[in-house]
């Protein structure tokens, strides 16, 4: 059914009908309505071209080669894209403009049933956007089927602290020698995790590190890749005497860790399955790190180190002393 907007310059009708959208202004509701009424009928019978017949898989493909690689993610969305066609053939294969709401909402819930709440959620973010920039740049289809759907949400902010037991467990399960320059994969491994410790900066930001980027003199270290680089550009992070310590071992003009990120998460994954610590992440080293240094700067120092400019994520996901942990330090004498 046609839809009417009285504008300055007269009648705007707007007509949507099987995937087609149109809009034309007229100088009087009348005109407009006549002319809704006749492209309504061509609509029906078949004589207005729909959405080109372009398939959910041509739009994964485009996006990947068009929007995925300006996004420092680009790769691991390629990735997601290709396991959403390899795991829902049926869904990849229909025509972009068919998708329905229902369509979305039963991948929604299968894919619950497998991965966590917050797995599906970054899949439909990603997905979201194909179907946005398919409306907006391709206008390969008129409707966005997600923004009809219930979001599952994120998880559950983890709760997970590390103790000094089990950190030094993993540190002798790789070998890992105080004072002594990392040569072997699993030594940078734990080297890489004891400086995340220390630091709280993340895997990535670990990896990205140079002699370069490293001053040991002024105990700083800069940040020219690192999350949201796009929104604050580049970080700056005050080092802890012992990071200090840790940099100085492994201190050379050019990168540090001469690991990729894929075999970092792989031999940690190892290391922590082999002393039977399933439950434990390489990220789960940011928030105790955090944690630590929350007992020794406020809240605005801690999120100068860590990045943070919505102090309320810093606390709600970050920060993790328990109450029991916080009562304790009530009870104890002040220095």
């Amino acid at each position: 059914m046609a839809s009417f907007e009285k504008t300055a310059k007269g009648w705007r009708v707007h007509v949507q009908r099987r995937g087609v959208r149109m809009s034309r202004t007229f100088a009087t509701k009348a005109a407009a309505s006549a002319w809704a009424t006749q492209e309504e009928r061509a609509i029906l019978d078949g004589e207005v071209a729909r959405w080109p017949r372009k398939t959910v898989l041509q739009a994964f493909d485009r996006y990947g080669e068009e929007v995925s690689p300006k996004k420092r993610s680009g790769r691991d969305e390629v990735l997601r894209l290709a396991a959403v066609h390899r795991d829902y053939p049926a869904l990849t294969a229909k025509l972009l403009s068919e998708v329905t709401a229902a369509d979305v909402s039963a991948w929604r819930d299968d894919r619950l049933r497998k991965v966590t709440p917050g797995s599906v959620q970054r899949d439909i973010n990603l997905l979201r956007n194909v179907w946005t920039v398919a409306i907006r740049e391709w206008q390969w289809t008129g409707e966005n089927p997600f923004s009809r759907i219930q979001m599952p949400g994120q998880n559950a902010p983890r709760d997970r602290l590390l103790g000094w037991r089990e950190i030094r467990q993993l540190l002798r399960r790789c070998n890992y020698r105080t004072g002594v320059s990392p040569q072997t994969s699993q030594e940078i491994v734990a080297w890489a995790f004891l400086m995340a410790l220390r630091t709280a900066l993340r895997a990535g930001e670990l990896l990205s590190l140079t002699g370069e980027t490293v001053d040991l003199q002024r105990r700083v270290v800069t940040l020219t890749t690192h999350k949201t680089v796009e929104t604050v550009g580049k970080r700056q992070v005050p080092l802890t005497p012992q990071a200090v310590r840790l940099l100085r071992v492994l201190w050379r003009p050019g990168r540090l860790l001469m690991v990729s990120n894929g075999v970092l998460d792989a031999l940690f994954r190892k290391m922590r399955d082999q002393l039977l610590l399933p439950d434990l992440h390489f990220h789960d080293s940011r928030a105790t790190a955090l944690t630590h240094l929350a007992k020794r700067v406020d809240v605005m120092v801690l999120a100068r180190i860590s990045g943070h400019k919505n102090l309320s994520l810093l606390h709600g996901t970050y920060y993790r002393e328990s109450a029991e942990q916080i009562a304790a330090r009530l009870a104890s004498p002040r220095r």
